[in-house]
């Protein structure tokens, strides 16, 4: 760490060291925040391939470990591996319908080597991002950044009833303890200071104690549950992998597709921090190094048998509410991250939280970064031009993402592609309109 990153500073400010009992909190907040979104991919593949107990338990140690590993390495770069932003990286739930299909046909083995190749894919892309800025003005990346809180909204909700397929689903236990988060988030936010900027951070405490209370959560696992263990792929990569990778082309050639998806994301996410925390566009640097971090990050996760790893929004939208940027917080919750690697006793203490505890958070964050997005775009002049730009990217990228059924007799990797959430529709069709619609461009 350079000397300018470690004199006194403030959570609002990216540079600077706060005091630990300042930072420590605010830095977990973030990983109550993805916690459940950093292992849910990992538990949906693992169930539905047939994984066994202890290899799907692995894998969660080995995903917490490399989502704080890579954050890491996203707050302070490596060369020009890193966007030096308070991102927080995690194992990305946009490949779970591509990891499902191509999981099915050849194994996960085959998931792993096509997530290796799709992360070099990735980082070459990211070499390229500083003569492509063009693609990325501030009309797509604020479309791209509405367009993630709209995709991500439902998710929330699904939270907030319980989880998407719980058998309790829309319970009035679940709808009670995601109010009564939203509520104390309410009522933190009203009060300055610390609990202010802790308002997600105390809302989640609340309602796991809440969902306690009402008998809504069973410590079996955390009472079987080790204290202390290694990432077993950790101490013995390269040799001793959970899994034997394997190189299919289709699987990799369908992986790759996701991996242009990924970057789009990231590139809305970095712009949706810098907009959100920071109130300015991100630099051609920033996002270069955000989508090489991504890159690097699926690189080193299939060496450990992880799903890619990529930017949370879910983070996004919590810088956007609470403003803490500051790169040493974020740091305390990475560091947090890659202990829970090595305690399964605390992963699995946030693994049994009720989904609906974190529900009434992720409504909140979700929108944010919706808001986050028309905050951006209104500093994009609303000619006859950018106004039909945003009317036909918003109309039919959220169109189709809401009504995905409508591209179900196109190729399946059409639908794959363009119909998971909306997000790389609004993308293309923002930068294709951008490139050629004549008039005066951002």
């Amino acid at each position: 760490m350079r000397k300018e990153d470690v004199k006194k500073g403030s959570i609002y400010e990216l540079d600077g060291v706060v005091p630990l009992k300042e930072a420590l909190p605010l830095g977990i907040q973030h990983v109550l925040a993805m916690f459940l979104g950093n292992i849910s991919p990992l538990l949906i593949i693992a169930g539905m391939l047939g994984l066994s107990p202890d290899l799907k338990s692995a894998l969660i140690q080995n995903a917490m470990f490399i989502a704080g590993a890579v954050t890491l390495v996203q707050l302070y770069p490596v060369w020009k591996i890193g966007a030096k932003l308070p991102i927080v990286m995690g194992t990305s739930s946009g490949f779970i319908g591509t990891a499902k299909a191509m999981g099915a046909l050849y194994g996960y083995g085959a998931l792993m080597g096509a997530s290796l190749i799709g992360g070099l894919f990735e980082m070459v892309l990211g070499f390229f991002i500083k003569p492509l800025r063009k693609l990325f003005p501030p009309v797509v990346t604020s479309l791209v950044i509405i367009s993630i809180g709209l995709s991500l909204l439902p998710v929330g909700i699904n939270y907030f009833g319980g989880g998407s397929g719980a058998a309790d689903f829309g319970d009035p236990k679940h709808l009670l303890v995601g109010t009564f988060v939203i509520l104390v988030i309410i009522i933190a936010k009203q009060i300055k200071g610390f609990v202010n900027n802790a308002s997600i951070l105390i809302g989640i405490i609340a309602g796991y104690i809440l969902a306690i209370v009402l008998g809504m959560v069973d410590f079996t696992q955390v009472q079987t549950a080790s204290w202390i263990a290694l990432p077993t792929s950790w101490i013995a990569l390269p040799t001793f992998m959970p899994v034997k990778m394997e190189f299919n082309l289709e699987a990799i050639i369908a992986m790759g597709i996701m991996f242009i998806a990924t970057t789009v994301e990231t590139v809305g996410d970095v712009s949706g921090i810098t907009n959100g925390g920071l109130d300015r566009e991100a630099t051609s640097e920033e996002l270069q190094g955000g989508v090489l971090a991504d890159g690097l990050g699926s690189v080193v996760a299939s060496l450990f048998g992880v799903l890619p790893n990529t930017s949370f929004s879910q983070n996004v939208g919590l810088v956007s509410v609470t403003k803490v940027v500051n790169r040493f917080t974020i740091m305390t919750g990475a560091i947090f991250l890659i202990l829970c690697g090595f305690c399964p006793k605390l992963s699995a203490l946030f693994a049994v939280m009720p989904q609906s505890v974190l529900g009434g958070a992720a409504v909140i964050m979700f929108a944010s970064i919706l808001v986050s997005g028309i905050q951006s775009l209104m500093r994009v002049e609303f000619n006859e031009r950018n106004t039909l730009i945003i009317a036909l990217a918003i109309g039919l990228g959220i169109g189709i993402g809401q009504v995905p059924t409508v591209l179900a007799q196109l190729p399946s990797w059409v639908g794959n592609i363009f119909a998971q959430n909306g997000i790389i529709m609004t993308f293309v069709i923002a930068t294709v309109l951008n490139l050629i619609l004549p008039g005066k461009k951002d």
